[in-house]
Order: structure tokens, then C-alpha cells, then sequence
């Protein structure tokens, strides 16, 4: 773990200084300080925590191992961290994206404490529910982090040391869940959170190989039917990944709405099509003759939960919702704030504070613009012109994307940008 130069003696006496009106020895890891702000956000006890609520039912927890797609990725983090796990005496763990232990292994000792903390299988491990911690600031953040004694929010958690590193989808970049090691603070190893990293980034390689392979298999099934459709039609995995086309330029990929059913439906991408189901995705036919009322006339972006974010397009034709990534919630935001629009150079300085980083800004935005066909404009960068924009944020400022550091989240949040 990467400390800076706080000592670990040192942690305890930072904590009680930042969470109350002392003078602090020294800063927090940035990490930890915005985690900590978030948690006393929530109102949680820094010495006994909140009351836990009861685990998830067994039959809950076993539909949930059933539909994620993480219990296939068992044997390859057991054999990346399981040799690791027994003889550090550590604590292996696998939530699914609320932070809900699915899996859990270990020694008979380190359960045991754990079980102490109610770090339980069912159990909610959220920065909301438990603080600062490895999987719930994994979360938030994205990205791998480890938690270390008295840098846990609560105190009844500081014996304990935990890196963690988020599960992503390697489709869409929806996070899958959190893979965790845990263990009592005296044992902690610096190559920890490297190690659990790595494995991560192992598993996510496995599920884009499984990927493919499942679109190589839709693309020989349904090549052959293609060739004997007339018009424009497309043959796409269940997450909207293109396996083979006729009549239309090929596209990567079709931005589904979240809940996918056989019919009519319109799309942003392609205007009003319709769904039939195929062996493990869907048979697109774009309609041939346009809706008369295509074209969308009002975008709701909805901000205002901790780790799902949603943007709905809706017109005379139906409606249309889909998760956000963070970049693109953070990007949607800031167009949002700014109905006359933002130059790249100026969406640049609000979302990295560097104004010369354009060409990630138009890349962002070429890509959003494929989803979103009808509702983005440019030069300048806004929504289109006719759009009833309406944004939904959290109650308080504090809460808005927690985990993003563009500055002009942060200015709205009432936060410095980091130095």
C-alpha cells in the first residue's frame, strides 16, 4: 500500500484529528480523506459503526451467485491469490456490484473473526453500511485500493488490513464487483493490492476471451439467416455487441435499453426497429420507413444514487434508458450544467482539469454520440437543440458522483481540486 509518508503509528492519531477538530500529524491519503468525507455524510458512529442489517436470505445469495457472472471466474482467483490467502492468513472475498458478499474462504480462525464484524456471506459491505473500507471504496472509487488498521472509517475494523480491486464488465465496463483479501493488521504485505490487482485484471481478460467466443458462435448462427433477409439488419449479443450484419455500414456495437424485450423498440442508434430473440442475443430489422415523431424531444439524467447512473431519452416514438459509465455520467453532468455547450478544450478543464486533453474529450464524445444518436450536438459539444434536459442529483452536494475528481464535479460538491 501506498501511504505517502504517514507512518502506521501515526494513522490512529490522523483519524481522530481529521474526524474531529484536532491538528492532524500529518494528511490522509487522498483516497482515504475523500472516503472518509463521504462516509460522515451518511451520519455513521466512527466508533461502533451502523447497526448491520441482516445478510441476504441463502436463496437470495444463490440466485445472485447463479446470474453473476463472477462464480465462473472462481477457479481463476482462487489460483491467483489462494496460495497467497493461506499463507498470509488471509481472508478471501467476492461482492457483487451493491457490495454483497457472495463468496467468502479462508482459515477457520480468520472466518471466525470475520464472522465477529458480521463480514459475513449476504452481508452489505458499502461505505454506507460499514465506512471506509477495501470493497466499499472500491466501489466508489473504481479502482484498487487498500485500507489499512486505523484508515478504516470505523474503529472496531482497525485490527484488520484489506485490499481490494473492482470487477469490471470488459463489454461495457459495468462493474461486475469487488474481489477482496483481508486480514489482521500486524500481517500486512505490501505486494497485497498489486497481487490482488493483477489477479483482477487476469479475471476481466477471461470474461473478454468468453466474450468473443460467444459472439464467434452467434455470428456462425446467424450469418446464414442474415443473407436471406432483405433491408437493414443486424445480429447482436445480449449486451448489444455485433455479430454479423447485412444492408447497413457494420457497427461495434447497439445500445440496448436496460430491459430488453422482443417487439417494437426504438433506438437512439437506429430509430424504431424490431427484436427477435436469438440463441443467446437478438435479431435487429431497422424499420425502413422512419417514425414521423422520431426524433427525441426530452433526456432525463438521473445522478442521484451512489453507483448507478441512468440516462432515459424519451420522444413521440418511446422511450429509452441505459446505465452510464462514470465518464460519461461525469460528461452528460457537465453538458447539462451548460445548455449553450462546451468547447473540447473547455470540457477537457472540466473533467481533468487540463484543457489540452481534447482528444480524449472528443473521443468520449464520438462514442456517446453513436448512443446517443438525435439527442448530442457539436461545435460546440451540447445536447441538441429542442431537448427538454432534465438532471436529477442527490439531496446533498456531497453525494454527486462520489469517486470522480473533474473538477467540476468537485467545485459542485463544494471541494478544492487536488493539488
Amino acid at each position: 500500500m501506498n501511504r505517502g509518508t504517514i507512518d502506521a503509528r501515526l494513522l490512529p492519531a490522523v483519524r481522530e484529528a481529521c474526524l474531529g477538530d484536532g491538528e492532524s500529524p500529518a494528511p490522509p491519503r487522498p483516497v482515504i480523506g475523500d472516503s472518509w468525507r463521504r462516509v460522515r455524510l451518511h451520519g455513521l458512529d466512527p466508533d461502533h459503526g451502523a447497526a448491520v442489517p441482516p445478510p441476504l436470505p441463502v436463496e437470495e445469495v444463490e440466485h445472485r451467485r447463479h446470474t453473476s457472472q463472477l462464480g465462473g471466474l472462481l477457479p481463476q482467483l482462487r489460483e491467483g491469490l489462494g496460495t497467497f490467502v493461506d499463507v498470509e492468513r488471509q481472508l478471501l472475498v467476492v461482492t457483487d456490484g451493491e457490495g454483497r458478499v457472495l463468496w467468502r474462504e479462508g482459515s477457520r480462525g480468520t472466518l471466525r473473526s470475520a464472522d465477529r464484524l458480521e463480514f459475513a456471506v449476504g452481508a452489505a459491505w458499502t461505505e454506507e453500511r460499514v465506512g471506509t473500507n477495501g470493497i466499499g471504496t472500491a466501489l466508489v472509487e473504481r479502482r484498487p485500493v487498500q485500507v489499512h488498521s486505523a484508515e478504516h472509517f470505523v474503529r472496531t475494523h482497525h485490527a484488520w488490513t484489506c485490499a481490494a480491486a473492482p470487477l469490471h464488465d470488459p463489454r461495457d465496463g459495468r462493474l461486475l464487483g469487488v474481489v477482496n483479501v483481508s486480514g489482521p493488521a500486524p500481517a500486512f504485505n505490501p505486494a497485497t493490492l498489486p497481487l490482488v490487482t493483477a489477479v483482477a485484471k487476469v479475471a476481466e481478460g477471461e470474461l473478454r476471451a468468453r466474450h468473443w467466443e460467444s459472439v464467434e458462435r452467434l455470428r456462425s448462427v446467424a450469418a446464414p439467416m442474415l443473407s436471406r433477409l432483405g433491408g437493414r439488419a443486424l445480429a447482436i449479443d445480449r449486451e448489444g455487441w455485433t455479430a454479423a450484419v447485412t444492408g447497413a455500414v457494420p457497427v461495434g456495437r447497439v445500445a440496448l435499453p436496460k430491459s430488453v424485450q422482443p417487439g417494437l423498440v426504438w433506438l437512439p442508434s437506429l430509430g424504431l426497429c424490431s427484436l427477435e430473440p436469438l440463441p443467446d442475443g437478438w435479431l435487429v430489422r431497422v424499420a425502413e420507413t422512419p417514425h414521423p415523431d422520431a426524433q427525441p424531444n426530452r433526456v432525463v439524467l438521473d445522478l442521484r444514487r451512489a453507483r448507478d447512473w441512468t440516462v432515459t431519452v424519451s420522444g413521440a416514438a418511446g422511450q429509452w434508458s441505459q446505465e452510464l459509465s462514470p465518464r460519461h455520467a461525469e460528461l452528460l453532468y457537465v453538458l447539462a450544467l451548460y445548455p449553450a455547450g462546451r468547447t473540447a478544450a473547455e470540457l477537457a478543464a472540466d473533467l481533468f482539469g487540463d484543457p489540452t486533453r481534447t482528444v480524449t474529450v472528443r473521443a468520449e464524445m464520438s462514442r456517446m454520440r453513436r448512443t446517443l444518436g438525435g439527442v448530442l450536438g457539436h461545435r460546440p459539444y451540447r445536447f441538441a437543440d429542442g431537448v427538454d434536459v432534465r438532471l436529477l442529483s442527490p439531496g446533498h452536494p456531497g453525494e454527486l458522483l462520489p469517486g470522480s475528481t473533474a473538477p467540476a464535479v468537485l467545485a459542485a460538491r463544494g471541494q478544492a481540486p487536488p493539488r
